[in-house]
């Protein structure tokens, strides 16, 4: 086995059980009571927006699955379960596309005045995009876990070009001028603990028809910037360090030119992170400033060797050394870079590394890295800029953040954070012209006809690019943008997000529509939960914020139940319609935990619930629901009565699953529970050693610890129990087995026949890698794991197939079986929800 290399990044902030940073999300209006603050711990108590450590555990809890019970996945791991998987035979049959309808963020009728964002302003939105490049007429776009996707009428229609490639993650997108070739680096380097690392650098010379890896892997890395010198080499910037390799010859293997850290093994890669590359015009490609800029956050060594490096000779192997950066204040984070087209002036954005909030923007007007830096605008400067809808601009911009200078305006630049700023006298003067959402401004209204706002972007930015036709296009966490360059200090957009299939899918839900087919709801990565009625021409977001688990009545889909984060969860009997002055939904979380702000106070509450915290109803009876935190909650078959206030709460705590543990799975039968959990925190590498598994009150009725010596010590992610013997049940694992994970034990999925008294492992010949759904129909065994959908017959022996073909490289989260039995669903976190047929 390789060196062990980070899956996914390990970060710590602030105190707390958390150690991750999350990528953030925008919290339903109504939990900010207007207040426009972007995240929800806010209510009257913090100082203005706190994203970084209100959101910590999204992302570590998607890590953790991924890499439990280590910090850190071997070298090959995800190429030797990819291979294993393709190695597979495929069952017959092909994989449709569900989500195939624009996505409107601001539906007039999906407006709840307390849950719903509608109306925000940021029109069609898809998932998070992280790149842009454009080559003549042709744009292309690089979605978070959604692959490559191409334009030729400037963004009105997409499609995908890089669905079948090993790693959908997209960390930048470059076109080499003197061939038009397209390059792609992998592995999305947002520097948040849920970005997928990559497998190296792909190059297209033919438009993405075809795609061939360039060199050697450069396995579990995230790149931040490919540049060409035009002296026939290229840069790429990862989080293993600054490689080059000549134009000349693409099978050789790459050259690292830049990894300080005499002793990275003390912080991998946290003292290798390169967060960008630039190339200053006008030198003949000799000249080159590259950035170490690990985030902080964590140990206050990793941030040691940050800071701006130059070569003066193209980059050569032994060429670059650290420069004092004159102006450019202490406590030096990630930062990204951009040159005036003429090379003469050199602009800087720059997180502070003590507090992962903005440290400053910065110009260089000699061009140098050295300086002297001018500081050109901070969050002061930016909070009072005209048309700003937030009062902490760069609150996080150890997640979001770019600069882009106008290539025909050196005077004319971009500045990526919450929202898009932009100056047209080289940071004199700023104004937001993507505002975070309308809701705070005296233009905006519930009334439709008197709502006069523009349409303004979804916000977290993450990418900026001018287009050498003056059309400037723009990525972040709702997809894709544009606007003329030309156009100044006004707020007026044109999303371009219709085509755009790039949702990234937590949960999913179906139920049947009372005239005729199905709605297929499903919670996403800050873009709320969807819903999807039968021969709409729309999908709609009546449930705004981060949209976790879902319960759809597989009777009438207008019935579900809705979370935002940490069990936050509401009801809706008429699927969230609502004209934005009467409530569709109504709050029954029974949580109390600190990291939102709560519309009631229950007693008792939950004091620890995942970020994404799993609920699921009866097989038995869609009454039934039971949901898990700290505590698991039954609320006794009261359906869609289900209330939770200051007063009454139908929820009621029937097991306590002990100070930090969290639950996460749910499986239920009747009477019988199983509650998959992960404790001491459930972050692998804190300073309590990770543990993990499964209470259950079956065999009698009183609740206990199973001990099965053969269980892994990771994380369970799924139970189907069996809705005629409750004492037979599955479970399926996260992560990766002992081979690649160190403590990880073996094993992905398991099967008792006795109420969890002992466990068969039925894994067989299914790849090595994280599974996250198990479902049961038709006699077959599926599962959803990280490298696809796979089935095998429940009373046979565990031999898998793929399921069919067609299905995108994106991971699949959640599975669902129609309430027919006809069809099954996967909601994919990057290529949205694909349907596939189920034959009895």
């Amino acid at each position: 086995m390789g060196a062990a290399v980070p899956v996914i990044l390990s970060l710590a902030v602030g105190t707390g059980s958390a150690n991750a940073a999350a990528s953030p999300s925008a919290g339903p209006r109504g939990l900010l009571a207007h207040t426009h603050n972007h995240t929800v711990r806010t209510l009257g108590t913090d100082p203005g927006d706190n994203e970084t450590q209100d959101l910590l555990d999204r992302s570590s809890q998607y890590a953790a699955v991924r890499t439990a019970p280590g910090t850190s996945v071997g070298a090959g791991a995800f190429q030797a379960a990819q291979a294993a998987a393709k190695a597979l035979p495929a069952a017959p049959g092909t994989w449709s596309e569900v989500t195939k309808q624009p996505y409107n963020s601001d539906a007039l009728n999906n407006r709840d005045p307390f849950w719903s964002n509608s109306s925000g302003g940021a029109g069609l939105v898809s998932g998070r995009m992280t790149a842009i490049a454009t080559d003549g007429g042709a744009v292309y776009a690089g979605a978070a876990d959604g692959g490559v996707w191409k334009s030729t009428d400037k963004g009105a229609h997409w499609k995908p070009v890089f669905d079948q490639q090993g790693r959908l993650s997209i960390g930048a997108i470059a076109v080499d001028p003197a061939d038009h070739s397209v390059w792609v680096g992998t592995g999305e380097a947002n520097s948040a603990f849920e970005n997928y690392t990559g497998d190296g650098v792909y190059r297209s010379a033919d438009g993405g028809r075809t795609w061939a890896l360039i060199g050697n892997r450069l396995d579990n890395s995230l790149v931040s910037r490919i540049s060409f010198d035009g002296n026939g080499f290229v840069l790429v910037a990862t989080s293993n360090g600054l490689v080059r390799r000549s134009l000349l010859d693409l099978s050789s293997a790459w050259t690292t030119v830049l990894k300080p850290d005499p002793n990275p093994t003390g912080s991998p890669y946290r003292t290798s992170w390169i967060s960008d590359v630039r190339i200053r015009p006008g030198t003949n490609g000799k000249y080159v400033v590259a950035v170490l800029g690990w985030r902080g956050g964590t140990q206050p060594a990793d941030v040691s060797f940050n800071g701006l490096y130059v070569s003066t000779t193209g980059g050569t192997p032994g060429s670059f050394h650290r420069v004092t950066a004159a102006g450019i204040a202490p406590a030096f984070g990630r930062a990204s870079l951009d040159y005036t087209a003429d090379g003469g002036k050199l602009f800087a954005i720059v997180e502070a590394s003590d507090t992962l909030d903005l440290n400053g923007v910065y110009r260089s007007d000699s061009g140098t890295a050295a300086g002297p830096w001018t500081l050109i605008a901070d969050n002061t400067t930016l909070d009072a800029s005209p048309n700003t809808a937030t009062d902490d601009a760069g609150g996080q911009a150890w997640y979001d953040q770019y600069i882009t200078v106008d290539p025909k305006d050196s005077k004319h630049v971009y500045l990526g954070l919450k929202e898009i700023y932009e100056t047209s006298d080289s940071g004199s003067t700023w104004t937001s012209v993507g505002p975070y959402w309308n809701f705070p401004k005296a233009c905006w209204s519930f009334d439709p006809a008197k709502d006069t706002c523009p349409n303004t972007t979804h916000p977290d930015q993450h990418a900026g690019f001018v287009a050498p036709d003056g059309t400037a296009y723009f990525a972040n966490d709702g997809g894709m943008y544009s606007r003329p360059a030309g156009l100044r200090a006004v707020v007026k957009w044109r999303d371009l997000n219709a085509t755009l299939h790039t949702l990234q899918y937590y949960y999913a839900g179906i139920g049947k529509w009372p005239t005729g087919g199905d709605a297929i709801w499903g919670g996403l990565q800050d873009n709320g939960t969807s819903v999807l009625k039968p021969g709409a021409a729309q999908m709609v977001s009546p449930f705004g914020g981060d949209g976790g688990d879902v319960i759809v009545d597989p009777n009438d889909g207008r019935r579900a139940v809705n979370e935002y984060v940490d069990l936050a969860m509401a009801r809706t009997q008429n699927a969230g319609l609502s004209d934005g002055t009467t409530r569709s939904y109504t709050t029954i979380t029974p949580t109390c935990a600190t990291t939102i702000a709560l519309e009631f106070d229950p007693h008792p509450c939950d004091p620890n619930p995942r970020f994404i915290a799993p609920y699921t109803a009866d097989p038995k009876n869609i009454n039934h629901w039971v949901g898990g935190g700290q505590m698991v909650w039954d609320n006794k078959g009261a359906g869609w009565s289900t209330v939770c206030n200051n007063t009454a709460c139908s929820w009621k705590p029937v097991h306590d699953l002990g100070a930090g543990a969290q639950a996460t799975a749910i499986g239920v039968s009747g009477p019988t529970i199983y509650a998959g959990w992960c404790g001491n925190g459930c972050n692998p590498g804190g300073s309590l050693p990770f543990v993990s598994g499964i209470d259950t009150n079956a065999n009698g009725g009183k609740w206990h610890r199973i001990s099965a010596p053969n269980l892994p010590n990771r994380i369970p992610t799924s139970f189907s129990v069996d809705p005629a013997n409750s004492n037979h049940v599955y479970v399926v694992y996260g992560a990766f087995s002992r081979r690649w994970i160190p403590g990880g034990g073996v094993g992905h999925i398991f099967e008792s026949v006795n109420g969890g008294a002992t466990w068969k492992d039925r894994t067989g010949n299914l790849p090595d890698a994280p599974v996250n759904d198990v479902v049961v129909t038709h006699g077959l065994l599926v599962v959803g794991t990280d490298v696809g959908v796979f089935v095998t017959q429940a009373d046979a022996p565990f031999q898998w197939s793929r399921v069919g073909t067609g299905l995108p490289n994106a991971s699949t989260n959640d599975l669902v079986v129609a309430p027919g039995g006809d069809y099954i669903i996967a909601a994919t976190h990057g290529r949205g929800i694909w349907r596939f047929p189920a034959k009895g």
